[in-house]
């Protein structure tokens, strides 16, 4: 996958919205929308979040949702509708977000290949800094998946979702970068809410595993990785797209039922 990557372009955005984070997700399918009609070309964001708790839309259509939003509301993290699927997973102030929309005309064949590529990106940058990272899933985890980032096979420092649509895909990661137990408190009375089962144990940050290691220093391995196999673009978020997400926002933003 790698080889085939190499040297071709990947625009790069990284602009955040921590104070609107229903629009902050909007803004990705927005550009997920827009790749899939040929008015974008493939688009990686990565960017600093605020305190939200991104439910998926099976989350949505749980009976304990409107209690689990009510409990992430009570921590201090505002509740938001995401793209990708998976169970709850909590985004705050040491976490990086990333989420990229590649065009596909067959998005469904590309699945595995694009779930090992960005997993296998952000295992790299995190070995460069020091963590024993892998690949796997952790006996306990929340938002439970495969293509999950650890350490030591032991702790979840990353989880990776992803959507697909007709004409592309849109892969969305969340990077626990430091504060884990401020991440813990947060999905506790959520998960429970859910009637849930996990171990709070199993979520990690990567400063737990590098102390002292910053958001600087962990955006900035990834970018490097990044650029060893995309020529990257960056630029700003263009109008179309901001006003495009602005007409979706709201359907980010969960309704009570």
């Amino acid at each position: 996958m790698k080889g085939n990557a190499h040297n071709s372009r990947l625009e790069l955005r990284r602009q955040a919205f921590p104070g609107r984070p229903a629009f902050g997700t909007a803004v990705s399918e927005a550009i997920m929308r827009r790749v899939a009609a040929g008015e974008l070309p493939a688009t990686l964001r990565i960017h600093r979040p605020a305190r939200e708790l991104a439910f998926s839309k099976q989350d949505a259509a749980a009976s304990g949702f409107p209690a689990a939003v009510s409990a992430a509301r009570a921590v201090g993290f505002e509740p938001v509708v995401r793209l990708a699927g998976g169970r709850a997973a909590a985004f705050h102030e040491g976490t990086l977000a990333i989420a990229w929309s590649r065009p596909e005309a067959r998005p469904v064949a590309g699945t595995r290949a694009r779930f090992e590529e960005l997993a296998s990106v952000v295992v790299a940058a995190l070995q460069d800094l020091g963590v024993d990272a892998r690949i796997g899933e952790v006996p306990g985890e929340y938002c439970p998946g495969a293509w999950s980032v650890n350490a030591r096979g032991e702790v979840k420092l990353a989880g990776i979702g992803q959507r697909l649509i007709a004409g592309a895909a849109h892969l969305g990661c969340v990077l626990v970068v430091n504060d884990s137990a401020l991440l813990r408190s947060a999905l506790e009375p959520v998960y429970s809410a859910l009637d849930l089962d996990w171990s709070p144990a199993t979520a990690a940050s990567v400063e737990d595993e590098v102390p002292g290691v910053g958001l600087d220093t962990v955006e900035e391995a990834v970018l490097s990785q990044l650029r060893g196999r995309y020529e990257l673009a960056e630029d700003e978020l263009d109008s179309a797209t901001l006003e495009l997400a602005a007409e979706l926002e709201q359907a980010h933003r969960p309704t009570a039922r």
